[in-house]
């Protein structure tokens, strides 16, 4: 069977603002055969990043109404494309990450997970070159201190109280990881999807329904096992939390394994300060605390390399000494996240050049 349509499905989603290279093997057209039949690859292409019903791609396209959004279902279904049912389906494309990749946690096989890390570095390499991030690092709401104000999209509160709905779902990473044979032992079921309106988790594909209060008792435990909060990097419209680690994220692993500068994978607002004359050097916060080797031992205490710390506020909660604090960057030092979704879009289509408007 030929490849032409894997190829153009390709071309779309490198030429969506997230990217998805071509690398010498091939790899990426191998995974796009995994996860696509030739002829959901092909209306795939034909979808935009906004939600339409099927009679409206029908209208816009020329397909026929016929079992068009049964197809779409089936889409919705196999992951290969964002759905929404309220009484009305609609449907939008996806790109490969946040999207199709973190979709497929229904389906990751071993075969399916050997792809993805194959694919991973040559993916990982041209996704953080460019800005704004994917990603903002959500610090522990606690150590913050009421001298330094957040902002809402700073405050997992926030995030959460925005919220009507809630999902609980396993970690993407971690499964991939576990597939893999190397997986961490920090727990599976992490990762949080909201919704600002009630109902939209009722009937959940992947995860399942869970309470605002939940949802506040994964994050609690996530911060006591040593994961980092991570949301999509702007103002408001977010609807996920991850909680992470640095050994299985695909996007920690971005600094600790690709060597990526910190400031590059993700956004952050904060960073720890040690004062030295109050640590004890017990290295709790070396060893135990910190998901990107941002601590390491000085003479006579432990010291934060600035450069690598994302400011997370874990190792905060576990020093014996109380020697650590989350102090906030100065104003020029910031980088204000895009507004919502398609500011993002419309800002990383600007940074890597690439016209996405067809999509829009």
């Amino acid at each position: 069977m030929s490849d032409e349509v894997y190829h153009k499905l390709a071309k779309v989603l490198d030429t969506l603002p997230n990217g998805f290279p071509a690398a010498e093997s091939g790899i990426e057209i191998k995974l796009l055969k995994k996860i696509f039949r030739p002829e959901e690859a092909d209306l795939f292409c034909d979808l935009r990043l906004t939600f339409e019903t099927a009679e409206q791609i029908a209208e816009r396209t020329g397909r026929p109404l016929e079992g068009l959004e049964e197809m779409l279902t089936i889409m919705w279904k196999r992951g290969q494309l964002f759905g929404v049912d309220l009484g009305i389906k609609v449907f939008k494309m996806v790109p490969w990450a946040f999207g199709i990749y973190e979709f497929q946690l229904p389906h990751m096989d071993r075969e399916l997970a050997e792809m993805c890390e194959e694919y991973m570095e040559v993916y990982g390499q041209q996704f953080f070159e460019n800005k704004p991030q994917l990603m903002q690092v959500i610090p522990i709401e606690r150590e913050i201190s009421a001298m330094q104000e957040a902002l809402p999209y700073e405050k997992v509160s926030s995030i959460i109280e925005n919220g009507e709905s809630f999902l609980l779902m396993e970690c993407i990473c971690k499964k991939e990881q576990g597939l893999l044979d190397n997986r961490c032992e920090s727990p599976l079921e992490v990762c949080l999807g909201i919704a600002p309106v009630p109902g939209v988790f009722d009937k959940p594909r992947i995860g399942g329904n869970i309470s605002k209060e939940k949802a506040y008792e994964v994050l609690r435990k996530s911060e006591e096992d040593g994961l980092v909060h991570l949301t999509w990097n702007v103002e408001s419209g977010h609807f996920f939390i991850c909680n992470c680690c640095g050994c299985c994220c695909g996007v920690l692993r971005g600094i600790n394994e690709l060597g990526i500068p910190a400031s590059r994978v993700v956004n952050s607002y904060y960073y720890a300060e040690i004062d030295p004359d109050e640590c004890d050097s017990c290295s709790i916060c070396a060893d135990e605390r910190c998901q990107v080797n941002a601590i390491e031992e000085d003479e006579d205490s432990y010291q934060v390399i600035r450069d690598k710390c994302i400011g997370c506020g874990l190792c905060i909660t576990t020093c014996p000494s109380e020697a650590i604090q989350l102090v906030r960057k100065q104003p020029e030092e910031l980088e204000p996240p895009p507004k919502d979704e398609m500011a993002w879009y419309e800002e990383r289509g600007r940074q890597r050049g690439v016209d996405f408007s067809v999509y829009k």
